[in-house]
């Protein structure tokens, strides 16, 4: 339950947040009872926690339940879903929930490696990487927060689609390690350890073509500098200003230079239509088995209890990719 969270960002928002105990409901025809094995956390959760967020999405509500992707197992039906059914649903944040059966939705395990790999945040790697900033074949691409569960899928659907060079930033060496050993980026930036435009130019001498943005701040004005001409810069998120509040995500963007290099800066929202859902579950499976991406995530233990603590640590860039919270009791 969400108690209150101040936009200033001096509180964590776990000490914003209670659990509860509730009586469990009876069903209603057409609903079913679903079992939550694992419960996703995003860094927007954070942002919904204010009360004049300005997302497109619903915000959290003080005394409510908080919303995001799970997934579980059908524990009892009263609809045409049956019992033993895998779903996928965005009603996490509890262990079970009790809901109409058409708000759940079949977990393909006949095709994933797991069932948790539902719980990604590809459909707006993709749909930033394809429909906003347009990657083509042969493009120097920066993705900024790459590390996280949307950066770390963007650079390898930009790889998948034929980019020349894809470079990351993260904040820590493992993390850029990672990011080159495992995730397949041609080269990574820590942007702790000194001024991250010299470092860009070298990487890419001829400039960036694409720029997918997570984080704002600094790193958006480094990109300014490194973009060549007519580089489509996509703008997902601003972490910087979530993690260190006041202005930090909203980077001094030099006009001039964006003029003479005639970039085109393309903010998008994380609300997505049918169609974008579709077309990312297209290539996922497919791409997974081929070996081209890998789901790169980070399963905690510790049950509905942790969740709030991984939310800090997920803010403070603790974990890599994708955060999943497993339910299950050991």
């Amino acid at each position: 339950m969400l108690n209150r969270y101040r936009t200033d960002h001096t509180v964590s928002p776990s000490h914003c947040l209670t659990m509860q105990t509730i009586e469990a409901v009876r069903l209603q025809p057409g609903q079913v009872r679903v079992q939550n094995h694992f419960i996703q956390i995003t860094a927007v959760m954070a942002d919904l926690m204010t009360q004049h967020s300005g997302l497109p999405m619903l915000p959290y509500a003080l005394g409510a339940p908080l919303w995001g992707g799970a997934v579980g197992t059908v524990i009892e039906s009263a609809a045409d879903l049956p019992v033993g059914s895998v779903v996928t649903h965005m009603s996490g944040w509890r262990e079970e929930t009790v809901a109409a059966a058409e708000t759940f939705w079949p977990v393909p395990i006949e095709v994933l490696p797991g069932a948790e790999y539902v719980l990604n945040q590809g459909v707006t790697a993709y749909h930033g990487i394809v429909d906003i900033a347009q990657v083509r074949k042969g493009d120097v691409v920066f993705v900024s927060g790459a590390a996280g569960g949307v950066g770390s899928l963007a650079g390898q659907i930009a790889k998948a689609l034929g980019a020349k060079t894809v470079i990351g930033s993260a904040g820590y060496d493992a993390k850029v390690s990672y990011l080159v050993d495992e995730l397949g980026f041609d080269a990574a930036i820590n942007y702790r350890t000194g001024s991250i435009a010299p470092r860009l130019q070298a990487l890419a001498p001829e400039g960036i073509d694409v720029f997918f943005d997570t984080v704002g701040g600094d790193q958006f004005e480094a990109a300014v500098q490194a973009a060549a001409p007519g580089a489509r810069f996509a703008l997902c998120g601003a972490l910087a200003g979530q993690i260190d509040g006041g202005d930090a995500g909203s980077p001094r963007l030099d006009i001039m230079t964006a003029i003479v290099k005639q970039l085109q800066i393309r903010p998008f929202s994380t609300v997505h239509t049918p169609d974008q859902i579709q077309a990312w579950n297209q290539h996922y499976g497919l791409w997974l088995s081929e070996g081209k991406i890998i789901f790169p995530h980070t399963i905690v233990n510790g049950g509905l209890s942790a969740a709030p603590a991984v939310l800090d640590g997920l803010l403070r860039g603790k974990f890599r990719g994708n955060v999943i919270v497993r339910l299950d009791r050991e």
